[in-house]
């Protein structure tokens, strides 16, 4: 009988367990991301914004999916979130805000947001409301739909101008089946537009079916609103201010937190620029001593040259022709004179007068500031 595990059926050799593959985190391109993600952060909560500028595809795919990494994996201050906007067309800029996502369930609109009175007749317009129903090439649909997204939007206007906000004219143009307003919260404006959802059906059902729309902007919050079996879009007029008011509120903290940010980045600018410029000015300096220390070296060497014409006249004095003496005496004097004059300790030597520093002589001592204002170069 054999006792011996080792040995298999059939004589062959026990299978090698294969090595257990190292999870995720411990992978060459995961931790990479995470010194990554974790740079990030440390220059945001440094520097309060990055801005990249002119970045290729790649390089705008390899930020996010860092900023991603840096939210799953709760690397994010606390109190805080990183965002990112769009920054001169294809840049980004990323920025730590504070509270939640404006989309995480603390921050959504309660369901009810309060009812909305709606009107059953078109009498007593807003202005912008009265504009849309005269303008027949908006909200172009059957009559019945028109009429019903006209009282949506008069409602909607209507309780907005009773909460204190204005109600104004899209500024963001339509096609021919929309139309909308804009709802003004302080100083932001939100386009709000009513459209037929299915003009090409002829499913009655869904031909009579209308839908509001939010404009997103840059937020990722809830943006459209259909009718449902327990909720119509009348129904729903209150969740859409509600939402709006949460953008507001939001877009006005972001805006702080800019304004805020940008008076940091200003300052941040302005002490590297003084440093900048304490170095560059010492550069001048600096250049300046290395020129004369080059002159006083070539003093020194035609010096030394003149103490050996002397002696070897010396040596030769009564032995060498007296003319040919007396024309090496002549050109030892002019050589002097010369050393005498390019010699900078001759003159005691003063401190040398400096100027402002030119924009690409800073460049070198601005660590990635920009000379030209508060900017990164290439969102270093």
């Amino acid at each position: 009988m054999i006792d011996n595990d080792s040995v298999v059926a059939g004589g062959s050799e026990p299978a090698v367990s294969a090595k257990p593959r190292a999870p995720y985190s411990e992978r060459p391109v995961a931790r990479a991301r995470r010194a990554k993600a974790q740079e990030l952060v440390k220059r945001l909560i440094t520097e309060g914004r990055i801005r990249i500028t002119a970045p290729d595809d790649n390089a705008v795919a390899e930020w996010r999916r860092v900023v991603n990494y840096a939210k799953r994996h709760g690397l994010e201050p606390e109190g805080k979130r990183i965002e990112k906007v769009p920054y001169g067309g294809p840049g980004l800029e990323l920025f730590l805000a504070e509270g939640p996502h404006p989309n995480a369930r603390s921050q959504r609109p309660k369901e009810d947001g309060g009812l909305v009175p709606v009107p059953t007749r078109l009498g007593h317009l807003h202005p912008m409301v009265t504009a849309l129903k005269d303008d027949e090439r908006r909200l172009v649909m059957p009559s019945a739909l028109r009429r019903r997204s006209l009282l949506l939007l008069q409602g909607l206007a209507a309780e907005a101008v009773r909460r204190g906000y204005e109600v104004r004219k899209a500024g963001s143009s339509f096609y021919p089946r929309e139309g909308g307003v804009d709802v003004a919260v302080d100083g932001f404006a939100y386009t709000v537009t009513v459209r037929q959802e299915f003009p090409e059906s002829t499913d009655p059902e869904r031909s009579v079916r209308l839908v509001v729309e939010l404009a997103h902007g840059l937020t990722g919050r809830p943006g459209r609103w259909r009718d449902r079996k327990t909720r119509t879009l009348e129904e729903a007029l209150g969740v859409i201010l509600g939402e709006i008011e949460a953008r507001a509120v939001e877009d006005a903290r972001r805006r702080q937190e800019e304004q805020q940010a940008d008076v940091e980045r200003e300052l941040r600018w302005q002490a590297a620029m003084d440093v900048a410029k304490e170095q560059a000015v010492r550069e001048q300096l600096a250049q300046a001593l290395r020129e004369e220390a080059a002159c006083w070296q070539e003093a020194a060497a035609l010096s030394a040259y003149c103490m050996a014409l002397e002696r070897r006249i010396g040596e030769l004095n009564g032995v060498a022709d007296e003319s040919a003496l007396d024309s090496a005496r002549l050109w030892l004097e002019w050589a002097r004179e010369y050393v005498r004059s390019i010699d900078p300790l001759t003159p005691l030597p003063e401190l040398p007068h400096t100027r402002e520093p030119t924009r690409e002589e800073l460049k070198p001592f601005l660590r990635g500031w920009s000379p030209d204002g508060p900017e990164r170069l290439g969102g270093r």
